[in-house]
């Protein structure tokens, strides 16, 4: 498997067509994946906002108050707002903001990039990621898109790429009844690609100034294995959830 930066993408402006500009600087072929950075979708599909934009509410300020208390640093409620506004669940207040989006995702802030905004406050993530794939997809000559953010995720230390939305394959393929390599059958495997994907294209993007928000993955097979678009843990199975659903902050 072969991984490609897209090279000398502009700065990304609202309306912009990045399936046409991806292909104006890269030769695809039609099993090629094409992994984009949701930041750069929220950039063409305007989802820059001022703070100014989110009048602080009561429960804005309240959580505000608490997480400056907490840091030590003052804290804008209208952030908090913006959170609040861009989920559909806050499953933590304290020592951060970690909520549900409204397209399922679980992550900090809403996925509220404060980064790489010119001209603006905020960047807001894709309002549905995987429509957004599928609009560049059916544009492309290629096997499917991913578009890719970054997060933490619970007993690690750091941020990883993980996929928001897809197009043109299935999220997870299914590895329960085949055999292992000592002929035993697979009860659980069930390998979230997607994530792997974004993961994978994540390492040559890279972060910061000098960062590539396309990249090309080539000769990637998915193989001959039962498909699932389950992405997003069922609430009814995500027991870390659960609990943080039930836990409180001391500090």
């Amino acid at each position: 498997m072969e991984l490609l930066a897209v090279p000398d993408l502009p700065e990304i402006q609202p309306g912009d067509d990045i399936a046409a500009l991806v292909r104006e600087r890269v030769d695809l072929r039609a099993e090629d994946v094409v992994c984009v950075a949701s930041t750069i979708v929220s950039k063409a599909e305007s989802r820059h906002a001022n703070l100014e934009d989110f009048p602080a509410g009561p429960r804005a300020k309240e959580i505000a108050a608490h997480l400056g208390d907490i840091s030590g640093e003052e804290k804008d409620p209208r952030f908090a707002q913006a959170v609040l506004e861009e989920s559909t669940e806050v499953i933590m207040e304290a020592p951060f903001l970690l909520t549900e989006t409204r397209f399922g995702h679980v992550g900090v802030n809403a996925g509220i990039d404060r980064s790489n905004v010119p001209g603006s406050d905020l960047l807001l993530l894709p309002t549905r990621p995987t429509e957004s794939a599928e609009r560049i997809h059916s544009e492309l000559p290629v096997e499917s898109v991913v578009v890719t953010d970054t997060c933490g995720r619970p007993f690690r230390h750091g941020q990883r790429g993980v996929a928001i939305g897809w197009a043109g394959m299935p999220a997870s393929r299914d590895w329960r009844g085949e055999p292992d390599r000592d002929g035993r059958e697979l009860g659980v495997t069930v390998q979230n690609v997607v994530d792997e994907l974004a993961a994978a294209a994540n390492l040559v993007a890279g972060e910061g100034a000098g960062g590539t928000p396309v990249v090309v993955v080539r000769d990637f097979e998915f193989g001959d294995h039962e498909g699932s678009n389950n992405h997003f843990r069922d609430v009814e199975g995500d027991f870390v959830r659960q609990a943080l659903r039930q836990w409180e902050f001391d500090g």
